[in-house]
């Protein structure tokens, strides 16, 4: 008996039920901000995460880059923080997750808006704009698409102060007029202080300001450090240290009857940089056949074929990429719950014909058109637990 030759079977690909999804509606990013919201009375906000005691004065920290399991795999650099874990004596941390895909754009929108990537309409960090047919970056806003009409929602601030509640963002100053602002996180005030420590004080001042508030704070090198050095190098823990430091300094001046949340947009793997983890899309015919534009960032791909060739483009990437990618057409992805419960009209053709999510410690880079993010050591996006588990922690006075 003949034995087939080993090129002429495929693996079986990993079935789309084994991928982790979001705990969207219980244990989300998502969920947080509209908790918060109906602990203070504003109308129509739901506790999607009944277990958060309501306080009249709520902020929350976001640290860019910080997933849970990087966290607790280095609590010698973060004392304060490790502190705050459910395993800790007193503590309750514990993770929510960040939504698929686990990238700032996304995230940041679910946290602002209180809504699904379904819903919100930024499913990627590069997505297809349906009306012009072009890549939009939606971290960057190019090219240039008006903001009301890609997310149309209001935030939880906007509810918020329209409701009588102290509503303010303490963040960089760069980040005071961007278009991802405008559709994640306006209402309120806007307050832009250039080093941690000046955020840290006034989030504590606008908390002090009213009898109820809702505060935003932010911090982005923690993930600037895992993209350029990696999430077990000197420079990431170093900024690990630091936001410890900043974090126990908030929390140290908290007025009476506040909340301090501690979470984070997403968490972070660092890939190997040889052709078995890092898959090159413009080196790789078969990948390439067929598609007229790609999408998304390396561990979570949004593929957007040629007219017809939906199918075809499919069967390939399973075949290829199936053994280490979950690999969905559109609505299989929409089915299985990826971008949320339900999924708005407007952002259908957004979500790529095939999607990719990495299950493995892989990469699908594209050296030439995106020779930047392939050259990134720490990377994020997909549903694995090491980037889709962010902490949740508490902070009471």
């Amino acid at each position: 008996m003949v034995q087939p030759a080993v090129w002429d079977s495929h693996p079986e690909p990993l079935p789309l039920d084994s991928a982790p999804v979001p705990e969207y509606g219980t244990g989300s990013l998502a969920d947080l901000l509209p908790t918060l919201a109906a602990g203070l009375g504003v109308p129509g906000a739901t506790a999607g995460i009944p277990e958060l005691t309501p306080a009249d004065r709520n902020c929350v920290f976001l640290i860019d880059g910080l997933g849970w399991e990087q966290l607790r795999a280095h609590p010698e650099d973060a004392p304060f923080l490790t502190s705050l874990l459910a395993s800790s004596r007193g503590g309750t941390g514990r993770p929510i997750t960040a939504g698929f895909p686990a990238t700032t754009a996304t995230s940041l929108a679910s946290v602002g808006t209180g809504l699904p990537p379904g819903a919100h309409g930024l499913p990627g960090y590069t997505v297809r704009n349906p009306d012009t047919g072009e890549l939009m970056n939606q971290l960057r806003w190019q090219p240039w698409t008006a903001p009301a009409a890609w997310q149309p929602y209001p935030t939880v601030f906007e509810l918020a102060h329209r409701a009588g509640v102290h509503a303010a963002q303490v963040s960089s100053p760069t980040f005071a007029n961007t278009p991802l602002t405008k559709v994640a996180l306006s209402g309120g005030a806007f307050h832009g202080r250039l080093s941690g420590e000046d955020r840290m004080d006034l989030a504590a001042a606008q908390l002090a300001s009213a009898d109820r508030a809702l505060v935003y704070t932010y911090y982005a090198e923690v993930d600037g450090a895992g993209h350029r050095f990696g999430v077990d190098s000197d420079t990431w823990r170093g900024q690990l240290a630091h936001v410890d430091r900043l974090v126990q300094r908030l929390a140290e001046q908290l007025p009476p009857r506040s909340a301090l949340y501690v979470t984070a947009d997403h968490g972070m793997i660092d890939v190997p940089f040889d052709e078995r983890h890092r898959i090159d899309f413009d080196e790789d015919w078969e990948l390439k056949a067929g598609v007229a534009l790609l999408g998304g960032e390396g561990r979570a791909r949004h593929v957007y074929a040629v007219p017809g060739a939906m199918d075809d483009v499919l069967t390939c990437w399973r075949e290829v990429l199936g053994e280490q990618f979950w690999v969905a057409s559109r609505d299989e992805a929409i089915a299985s719950g990826w971008f949320g419960p339900a999924i708005d009209d407007r952002v259908v053709h957004r979500i790529g014909d095939v999607v990719a999510a990495a299950r493995d410690d892989v990469l699908l880079i594209a050296s030439e058109r995106e020779p930047r993010e392939s050259a990134m050591v720490g990377n994020h996006g997909s549903m694995t637990p090491a980037e889709q588990l962010v902490p949740l922690l508490e902070v009471r006075s």
